[in-house]
């Protein structure tokens, strides 16, 4: 339960620690840090519109994409905290709860018959395809280091007590983080600000939400951020801190996290979308050499 709550806390002040660092950057003042969620809070309080050419696949889309983010969020841990649901094999439900929740958001994308949601849903579908072996790569890796086969076991078992084990957590952790920006559709993949639907990606999809679909995917969409970059603190915090040091340290490293995303997003530019491929089957590739260097390690060869 605790790392629910710390999820959930996270993801209430991430988007707009990211907002703020953009606009220090861009030499402005810059909204509350709350503000996402004042505009959030707004779009709950309306009704949503709906196109006559969709029908109720539209309509449940973004619900069902809510709920599998929110009940992935249950099998996510703080290090050795159990999360609410704990078992063997759990990060492949895990996965798979994203993967539909994302299914649905992409054939909603689909019903409403516009070319550019169209073109979007394309886009999602490619690159979550490229994307995710390189999420089952690095679990299978770490599951053969620690050798336990859970999001609680692993990373309970995931000791800096060795070079090996360091620099294994360092690799985990850049891969997640990569992971991460692909997932949320960030730079380089994606640009969330941008409004040209020919080069958008996850907010092309999204045009035709209104209302209380669209506050609810935007929810979704800033705990699925948390979600990813919580798996990539875990690689990094030590365990033989206290309990208050080592959460401090979490929410400090959301904060750099999302500090982060808006200094590249200040100086960095999209990829070229035919540049996007390459940029995640690197990813991939990372995480490959991370599961022969632990073979290698493991003498399994």
């Amino acid at each position: 339960m605790l790392s629910l709550v710390l999820i959930l806390l996270a993801s209430i002040y991430f988007p707009g620690v990211i907002v703020k660092v953009k606009a220090i950057f861009s030499g402005r003042k810059g909204p509350s840090i709350l503000q996402p969620w004042y505009d959030i809070f707004r779009l709950l309080k309306k009704g949503s519109v709906y196109s006559t050419s969709s029908s109720f696949i539209f309509q449940i889309g973004g619900p069902i994409y809510f709920s599998t983010v929110l009940l992935a969020a249950l099998f996510v841990p703080f290090e050795e905290a159990t999360a609410v649901f704990s078992f063997t094999g759990d990060f492949v439900l895990f996965a798979y709860l994203l993967g539909l929740g994302r299914f649905l958001l992409i054939i909603s994308a689909l019903d409403v018959s516009s070319g550019f949601e169209g073109m979007g849903a394309n886009r999602e579908a490619f690159y979550s395809m490229l994307i995710e072996p390189a999420f089952f790569l690095l679990l299978g890796a770490l599951a053969m280091f620690t050798g336990y086969n859970s999001f609680h076991e692993i990373f309970a078992n995931l000791h800096y007590d060795s070079y090996f084990s360091a620099i294994i957590a360092i690799i985990a952790g850049y891969v997640l983080a990569n992971i991460t920006l692909v997932e949320t559709s960030r730079l380089p993949v994606d640009d969330p600000l941008t409004h040209l639907e020919l080069t958008m990606v996850h907010e092309v999809m999204v045009l035709d939400h209104s209302g209380f679909d669209l506050g609810i995917i935007k929810i979704a969409n800033n705990i699925k951020f948390v979600l990813f970059s919580t798996l990539s603190a875990n690689c990094f915090i030590p365990q033989s801190l206290d309990l208050s040091v080592r959460i401090g340290i979490f929410l400090l490293m959301q904060a750099f996290f999302a500090g982060g995303i808006g200094w590249l997003e200040s100086f960095r530019s999209r990829n070229k979308m035919a540049m996007n491929a390459q940029y995640i089957l690197s990813v991939s590739a990372i995480a490959m050499i991370l599961i022969f260097v632990v073979i290698i390690i493991k003498n399994r060869i």
